[in-house]
Order: C-alpha cells, then sequence, then structure tokens
C-alpha cells in the first residue's frame, strides 16, 4: 500500500524569530562510553580509568564528553533498548571504589573478570557482577539505621520511590523470578499489575526489591560523584535519550496506558523509518508507540520526570530520532517490514513548550540526521536546539571538494567525524576505495594531506568548521580503523563491545588534540 504522509498539525505553530536556547559557544569534546574504558572487571565502569580518562580530557583541552545512554541494557546490549529511561545500568558500578569507600569486602575482586579481554563478555560480566552486587546489596541491608550511608539511602529512596525506583525495582525482581523473560510472558497476575498479585510480590519479595534500589542507590552515588569531578575539571557531560522504549521495559509495564497497546499489552502499531536509500524495506525498530493523547492528558508528566532525571545526571542531552517528534512512522505490529506504513503528527511542539515552561531554556541537541524535512527544521529551530552534521554524511561517498562549503550550515550546531553508529573515519575511508581510490584523492586534495596521518587531517578540519561544538570518538583520535566500531545498526549481535586498551591513549595523544583545538579556539579559559 501507498505510504500516507499525513501533515503536522496542532495548537502550537512556530511564530516570529527563533534564537538558541543553549549557549555551547565555541568548544570541543570526545565521545566515549563508559564501558569503553580499560579497567573495571571486564568492563568499564565509573572507577579509576574513567577518572583517570577525565584527567585526559582535560588535559586535551576539551570541554565535553559525550556518552551514551547510561540505563540497564536487555538482549542485545544495546544502550538504545533499555529495561528503564530511568535506572542506571548496574554494570557500570565500580567494584575497586566500592571496596575503597567500604561497602564491599576485597575478597569479592577475587570473583569479577579480570581485563584481559579487548572486549566486553556482557553474559559473563553480568553473570559475575550481579552475582557481586546481590552480596553487597544484602550486606548494606544490614547496617544499623544510624549507618551515615543508611540515611543517604533512605533519602534516595524518597526521592525516587514513587517516581521510577518503586516499580523499577519490583519489574526486575519479578523478570529474574521469571527466568529473564519478557513481562508479556510472566504469571498473568504479575503481567497485567492484578492488584492482588503485585501486593503480594512487593510483600513476599520485600528484601529482593530492596536489594535492587541499593544496587541503583550505588550508582547514581558514584556516577554523580564522577559528574562533580567532571564539571569541576570544567567539562560538561552529554548524555542521550532515545525517543522510544523497549517494550519489555519497567516503562512499558508500569504504564501501559501511555503506549498503543491491546488489551494483553502487545503492541498494536510499532516504531520504526519509511524505505530509504539504506533499505529498500525501511527499519521495523518494534518500539510500542505512544499514546500522545494520553500523555497530553497528563500534561505531558511522564516526559518531565524522564527530563528532569536525565538532567541530574548530565549536562545537556542529545535526543535520539528528534524528527519523530514532528512526525513519526507508525508500522501495524503484524507487519514484518516497515514498508507498510504512515506518517502521523506528533505533538512536538506542545511537549516542548510544556517542557520549556517547567525547565526553563532545555540544554537539549537534536539528533536530526537522514532525510529531514521542512517542518522538522522549523520545530527545532522554534526551540533553538542545535542540530548534527557529521562529516562522512555531510561529504557523501560522491565528495566534490567544489562543491563543499563547510559554512553553508547554521554556527548553531554540532559537528561529529563520526557516531557511534559510524565507521571510524579512517574505515570510511578504507570502505570507500581507500587512499588510493577517487574518493580517497579527492579528500586528501582538499585537506591538503600526505595520507600519512590522515586521521588528524580530519580533527583539523573539523576543530575549524563553524559549528559551535565540535565532538570526535575517540577511536578516530587514536587513528583507528573499523576494529574501533562501536556499533553496525542492524546487526543484532556483536556490538557495544569495543574497549581502549590500556597505554592505548598517549600524553602525546591529548597534547597534540589540545594544540589543534587550541588553534581552532575551541579550549576555554
Amino acid at each position: 500500500m501507498a505510504c500516507e504522509i499525513i501533515a503536522p498539525h496542532g495548537p502550537l505553530r512556530p511564530h516570529g524569530k527563533t534564537r538558541p536556547t543553549m549557549n555551547i559557544q565555541r568548544a570541543s569534546g570526545l565521545l566515549l562510553h563508559p564501558t569503553s574504558l580499560p579497567g573495571g572487571h571486564g568492563i568499564g565502569d565509573m572507577g579509576p580509568a574513567t577518572r583517570a580518562f577525565l584527567e585526559q580530557v582535560q588535559a586535551a583541552g576539551q570541554s565535553v564528553w559525550q556518552i551514551l545512554p547510561l540505563a540497564p541494557t536487555s538482549l542485545g546490549n544495546s544502550p538504545y533498548s533499555a529495561l528503564s529511561s530511568f535506572a542506571g545500568n548496574p554494570l557500570l558500578i565500580s567494584f575497586d571504589d566500592l571496596v575503597a569507600d567500604g561497602f564491599a569486602d576485597e575478597v569479592l575482586l577475587e570473583r569479577l573478570p579480570g581485563n584481559e579481554a579487548e572486549r566486553v563478555d556482557y553474559d559473563g560480566v553480568a553473570a559475575a557482577k550481579l552475582a557481586a552486587l546481590d552480596i553487597v546489596a544484602g550486606d548494606f541491608l544490614k547496617r544499623p539505621s544510624s549507618d551515615d550511608e543508611w540515611g543517604d539511602f533512605e533519602l534516595f529512596r524518597a526521592r525516587n520511590d514513587a517516581e521510577w525506583l518503586d516499580d523499577y525495582a519490583l519489574y526486575t525482581v519479578l523478570k529474574a523470578k521469571h527466568g529473564g523473560a519478557a513481562w508479556l510472558d510472566w504469571n498473568a497476575l504479575y503481567a497485567s499489575r492484578d492488584p492482588i498479585g503485585i501486593g503480594e510480590a512487593r510483600h513476599t519479595l520485600s528484601f529482593e526489591i530492596k536489594k535492587v534500589k541499593v544496587q541503583q542507590f550505588l550508582f547514581f552515588r558514584q556516577w554523580m560523584a564522577l559528574k562533580k569531578d567532571a564539571n569541576g575539571r570544567g567539562i560538561r557531560i552529554m548524555g542521550d535519550i532515545p525517543i522510544f522504549v523497549a517494550g519489555d521495559s519497567a516503562d512499558v509495564w508500569s504504564r501501559r496506558d501511555l503506549f498503543e497497546l491491546d488489551g494483553s499489552g502487545r503492541p498494536t502499531i510499532v516504531a520504526g523509518v519509511p524505505p530509504d536509500y539504506f533499505s529498500a524495506t525501511g527499519q521495523r525498530w518494534g518500539n510500542p508507540l505512544y499514546r500522545w493523547d494520553a500523555h497530553r492528558a497528563d500534561g505531558f508528566a511522564w516526559w518531565h520526570r524522564r527530563i528532569a532525571k536525565t538532567l541530574e545526571s548530565v549536562d545537556m542531552v542529545r535526543i535520539d530520532h528528534f524528527r519523530g517528534f514532528e512526525a513519526y512512522w507508525e508500522i501495524p505490529a503484524h507487519e514484518e517490514t516497515a514498508i507498510n506504513g504512515r506518517w502521523v503528527p506528533a505533538p512536538g511542539y506542545e511537549l516542548f513548550q510544556s517542557l520549556r515552561d517547567k525547565f526553563g531554556e532545555l540544554p537539549i541537541i537534536a539528533e536530526d540526521l537522514g532525510v529531514i524535512t521542512p517542518e522538522v527544521e522549523r520545530l527545532r529551530d522554534h526551540f533553538g536546539f542545535p542540530g548534527m552534521r557529521v562529516l562522512p554524511f555531510e561529504w557523501g561517498d560522491h565528495f566534490e571538494p567544489w562543491h563543499y562549503d563547510p559554512g553553508r550550515y547554521s554556527a548553531h550546531s554540532v559537528f561529529y567525524t563520526g557516531t557511534h553508529d559510524n565507521d571510524t573515519i579512517l574505515g570510511w575511508v578504507a570502505s570507500r576505495g581507500g587512499l588510493d581510490g577517487e574518493l580517497g584523492q579527492r579528500i586528501r586534495s582538499y585537506l591538503n594531506s600526505d595520507g600519512r596521518e590522515l586521521h588528524w587531517d580530519f580533527i583539523r578540519f573539523a576543530l575549524g568548521v563553524n559549528s559551535e561544538l565540535v565532538v570526535t570518538p575517540v577511536q578516530d583520535v587514536l587513528g583507528m580503523g573499523t576494529e574501533g566500531r562501536m556499533n553496525v545498526p542492524g546487526l543484532p549481535d556483536g556490538n557495544w563491545g569495543w574497549r581502549l586498551k590500556p597505554g592505548q591513549w598517549r600524553d602525546e595523544d591529548a597534547e597534540r588534540l589540545r594544540d589543534l583545538t587550541a588553534a581552532a579556539g575551541r579550549v576555554a579559559g
């Protein structure tokens, strides 16, 4: 069937001139998710290696550290398909810091993986770290109520229980009780949130529920200390919010009324993107879509809580698939591909205005990649959100240097040499014929490069564009090829595992990056 495009409508429309709402100034930063850092017993965490990385970020003259969502992940280990929009990933908790702070016995370190593996073994790490965290949480709950940390824990619960923590903890325990199955496959009393069944579960599983809450307390305790360290060094943290949430998540299980589900809780329509030059059948992501009428009736309260929780943990936030706030691709759930979908308008103006009314100007960056319509650009510009520009997408596979003007787009933007979804910049060149191919020769000529350190030539170019903020993945600074790629969209397995080796980032890398950053006028102070 033909794809129907529905024009956006609604009570709020753009009017008058707009202005930037986030003062980025002229700055630059690095993209690296904590899981990719060395140390941490098989996975990067919030411990000593991350603090050392912050020192390197500062030494390199960078003032932004961009990360991926910090949420607990499920099958596939993608932070964009999380078990909660509010919780933190317990695998990021540093056991070295737990021991140092008196929360764990040093003997527990012997139960954890070593750090020899070059990639994250998520299954092995999860089995070992979650078992050890269970012990830590159980021991914590035996502390006397006069303990200082116990008071901090009670304050954490008071601030978060009603907002999200109660439901997330119960969801996590029930999921474990059902062998990790999705909530749709649980006992019907629990899946449907029958009041009697839920009441019984809260009573009989109360100790296990409290242990999950302790783990979240420890996560945010460590993360907020890390954020304080970063901010003290003049480094702002850029977080990430996926527009949609996973069907098997505490969000959907606890608030079925906010999503397009049938009586049994299964999605009736799902998210994706239409066919394009990347895929003849489009992409069927499968996330349940929002019941925007229910969100509107509730004053967008769920979104207010989601944004508030995120902005406690980061200084600015990138919103993934921003175009879905203007119109989203709706696919009937029974369809196996995204072909037979349609565009449906979303209440982006109403949502962001309600957020602005509550929080003031919003430190939001709009992921506006792909085929973006004038309507999406108007929504972005109305609220003054900077958009994104990614070097391989800007140049394309048929780069014509004489046609390329890096000043043709707004300075109120963020320029990337690559994102978590891209190949590294050198991997991209290699996949297009290498330095001796037609594209490679054009690039070398445009950059005036001899090809010996092409990654530095790319970085020099990026730092010199007119965008207020430039972000470079650490893999590009290190001159890595495709072996450094973080994610291949559409590939179900093998993603998110790349790790930085101990000593791979050198002092001379930081010094050289700082020199280039200073020459581009992007070093603060």
